[in-house]
């Protein structure tokens, strides 16, 4: 981890000088241990509760163990210890000094049934996802400003369809990305999920039937690009709704998977309202599904999946650094669709298809432009991209481009 430089770094020291807690939260394997070691000051204290002693300190007097009068306090891994969390409130309740706390957690704090005490306005909350393309590179994060600007370079070379997909395949987790195998990589991914169910499940919720969740996991990461249907996955695993709900709000605290919520700023009555579902990883992804490269990059419907996947993935990890970003999705009752809509604090709005091919063409953008001329109040600001495994920035008129999937990482 120490060779990738964080695009988050910037983020979590800033919100040190300014507020009171501050949380990188992530999947396990993401790098939030590293990360929040990178930015410490030297009068910092870092106590990780996956250490056996800091743990039994912790649960058996959760007041003492929170006690900072200076510096920042490094608490890796807080969910384990969930009555720290009123502690902490306490204190920095009665201080209001920045930077008191620096929190990694690999659940979802705010989903934790035991966290019934509001943090709201002491703490920061940040997400670390799983390494992006442009940090593997070191390139910086500038692809949302270029798309609203339509100020992309005309060309993104090196990187045909077999190179992106290859980069798919392999995920983002730092020890999966080191390892020289496709077998190697899928082994560890299985050992994740393994270590997951047994392990991290307990902190976020009571659920006994582990082979269940395991047959779950592979069912969502089947349906990663897709507006999930909650009966059907009842239907095929034999258990009521309300437990499967649970069972997915679990996996969604492990942030495994992610909903993507509809874009419905409009009268238009016939816009659909479902969530769409995705995978926070496409190694992990690919692995639990057992999908074989060779296979994968012939099947049609499997790479589309994969390469959605992927791109989702990218945008979140840059939508991420920047409060004045949202990410939404379209679909009406028309069967019009749009991969992804994104919108900034000022009303702009991107679209962004994906193609797997190589070759565009104005029929590539027949929902977006019906999307911008009949839903937008203001067509200015709407702007239309369909990312493509060609290497040329093409105009296909009024604010729509044809742009290569690398200018994801290009600089």
């Amino acid at each position: 981890m120490s060779k990738y430089t964080r695009w988050l770094t910037k983020s979590v020291k800033e919100a040190l000088k300014t507020r009171r807690v501050v949380v990188i939260s992530g999947a396990r394997q993401t790098g939030k241990t590293t990360l929040a070691k990178q930015v410490l000051a030297k009068n910092s204290v870092f106590r990780p509760l996956d250490k056996k002693v800091f743990l039994d300190a912790a649960k058996n007097d959760p007041a003492g163990f929170v006690q900072n009068k200076s510096g920042t306090m490094v608490i890796d891994e807080i969910q384990k210890v969930k009555d720290l969390i009123p502690e902490i409130k306490y204190v920095v309740d009665n201080n209001n000094r920045s930077g008191q706390y620096l929190l990694t957690g690999s659940a979802d704090i705010n989903a934790l049934p035991e966290v019934s005490e509001s943090m709201a306005g002491r703490i920061k909350n940040i997400r670390l996802r799983p390494l992006t393309i442009g940090e593997m590179l070191g390139r910086k994060p500038v692809f949302l400003d270029r798309a609203f600007s339509k100020e992309f370079p005309a060309q993104a070379k090196g990187y045909d369809k077999k190179t992106i997909f290859d980069l798919a395949f392999r995920g983002g987790f730092p020890e999966a990305v080191r390892l020289k195998t496709q077998k190697a990589r899928k082994d560890w991914h299985k050992d994740y999920r393994d270590t997951l169910i047994k392990k991290d499940l307990k902190d976020v919720a009571n659920i006994a039937r582990q082979d269940t969740l395991k047959e779950l996991i592979v069912i969502m990461a089947s349906w990663s690009g897709k507006f999930m249907d909650i009966t059907s996955i009842c239907s095929a695993l034999g258990l009521s709704k309300q437990t499967v709900t649970s069972y997915v709000n679990a996996l969604e605290a492990l942030f495994l998977f992610e909903k993507v919520a509809p874009w419905i700023k409009t009268a238009y009555d016939r816009v659909g309202r479902s969530h769409k579902i995705f995978a926070t990883d496409t190694g992990f992804m690919t692995s639990v599904l057992g999908w074989k490269p060779d296979e994968v990059f012939l099947n049609v419907d499997r790479y589309g999946k994969l390469m959605e996947t992927f791109i989702f993935q990218e945008l979140s990890a840059q939508i991420d650094l920047d409060n004045i970003y949202s990410l939404y999705q379209y679909r009406d009752r028309e069967k019009r669709e749009i991969d992804f809509i994104i919108e900034r604090e000022d009303g702009a709005l991107l679209g962004v298809e994906v193609k797997s091919g190589h070759n565009v063409s104005k029929e590539d953008f027949a929902h977006q432009i019906w999307f911008r001329d009949n839903l937008v109040k203001d067509k200015r600001k709407y702007k239309g991209i369909v990312l493509y495994s060609g290497e040329d920035t093409l105009s296909f008129g009024e604010g729509l481009q044809a742009v290569p999937i690398a200018a994801l990482w290009q600089e």
